[in-house]
């Protein structure tokens, strides 16, 4: 997940797509029947944070209107989205006993909502803790809600939160977020001085994981923490929401080497189609200019991004940041531009390592793919570079639902 300011690429106000020609509206139909007939997985959106501004996920809101987001369950049956991992969320603040109560107590109320979203919303949904839980939710209409924990910090150095949050649902952790934390080092936003990697808590936490059957997810991890990670952990990872560095240099984006190190250990890079993972395209400096006096206002009001009070005005500066990409739109990377992270991966690592997460409603989404009813336009574009079914099954879901049963099956392992 990307929080306001830190990035510049944001789907949010982009023109529909034109002239559409029959060989791509065929495609789009044969994928939409695809689709229609297979379990796909989003492993990373982040729709809970429009919760707390009173968003109905059971409505159909129209693509690129005001407010609409990316995702509603009308439009993830549109857009035959089986499954997705909603993202509990905590900004990094200061690694301090109070700031680890704060970000525990956020991580518990955005909880709290989701289970009475959950419970309004039975008839459309529900609550999915293992592959064959969310086979049988789809299997009767609905789509299946996983729940995944973006930022190990709200554990603070707790080891028994660990269970305490999966009690609650969470299948996985994102061990850090944007900046260094007590369990290891990010990708980005360095804190701690010296690169570190996985620290002493930060091994106890996925060794708990593992005997739990937990994912332990790498995204946003630092190189060095990410193998340290694939050094301990007995189960197969994910990385929820990643892209090929070799494609787009950017620190959050895997190295060829780590790619290589995650096919090694069974796991799955699910690609995260947030433009600046993408490919680096112009900036509109109008855009910059607005998004620069922003920042400075929520710098001056409430000392930065990380320290906002509430729900409410995290989601009213939401609206303020998406409302400077419609007035200024810019460069946004394309479905085709996504699928070249996918054959690069594939080319060098096979077809059994990579998947979906999109980081939609985080800063997720593409010219021509905004939300989750366009996913078709995905699956479009890898039946015309020849990619088979049974291939696009595997990117759709077969691959992370595999890596999942595998943390299953070494939890029980170690646990028997």
């Amino acid at each position: 997940m990307l929080r306001f300011p830190a990035a510049l690429f944001v789907s949010l106000i982009l023109v529909p797509l034109m002239g559409q020609n029959p060989t791509e509206d065929a495609l789009i139909a044969r994928a939409s029947r695809m689709h229609a007939s297979m379990f796909t997985v989003d492993t990373h959106v982040d729709t809970p944070g429009r919760l707390g501004a009173g968003f109905d996920l059971g409505l159909r809101h129209a693509t690129g209107s005001k407010g609409a987001g990316c995702l509603d369950f009308p439009r993830m049956k549109e857009g035959g989205l089986s499954s997705a991992f909603f993202a509990v969320f905590a900004a990094q603040g200061p690694c301090t006993p109070e700031g680890h109560a704060k970000a525990k107590t956020k991580a518990m109320d955005q909880l709290d909502r989701l289970d009475r979203m959950l419970k309004s919303q039975a008839a459309l949904c529900e609550r999915t803790l293992s592959p064959a839980e969310g086979r049988r939710v789809v299997a009767s209409g609905r789509r299946a809600i996983f729940l995944g924990l973006e930022n190990g910090y709200p554990l603070g150095l707790d080891l028994g939160l660990v269970d305490t949050f999966y009690a609650r649902g969470i299948r996985y952790i994102t061990l850090a977020h944007t900046s260094d934390n007590d369990l290891c080092d990010s990708s980005t936003g360095k804190r701690n001085g010296p690169e570190r990697g996985l620290t002493t808590f930060g091994a106890k936490v996925v060794r708990r994981m593992n005997e739990l059957g937990m994912l332990v997810d790498i995204s946003h991890l630092s190189d060095r923490s990410v193998r340290d990670v694939l050094h301990l952990t007995q189960a197969p990872v994910i990385a929820s929401h990643s892209c090929a560095r070799a494609v787009c240099e950017h620190p959050r984006n895997l190295s060829d080497a780590l790619l290589k190190a995650l096919q090694a250990n069974g796991g799955v890079v699910q690609l995260c189609i947030l433009g600046d993972y993408i490919k680096k395209l112009p900036t509109n400096p109008e855009q910059s200019r607005a998004l620069k006096e922003l920042e400075a206002k929520v710098q001056a009001r409430y000392g930065g991004w990380d320290n906002l009070p509430d729900a409410a005005t995290e989601a009213a500066l939401g609206e303020e940041y998406e409302a400077i990409f419609e007035k200024f739109p810019g460069g946004r990377p394309t479905v085709k531009d996504a699928m070249d992270h996918i054959d690069h991966i594939v080319k060098l690592i096979g077809i059994d390592h990579v998947g979906i997460g999109t980081d939609f409603d985080g800063g997720g989404g593409l010219a021509d793919c905004r939300d989750v009813a366009q996913l078709p336009r995905i699956t479009a574009e890898l039946l015309r570079r020849g990619y088979s079914e049974e291939s696009i099954r595997k990117i759709w879901g077969g691959n992370f639902l595999r890596v999942f049963e595998g943390a299953l099956k070494t939890a029980a392992r170690i646990t028997r």
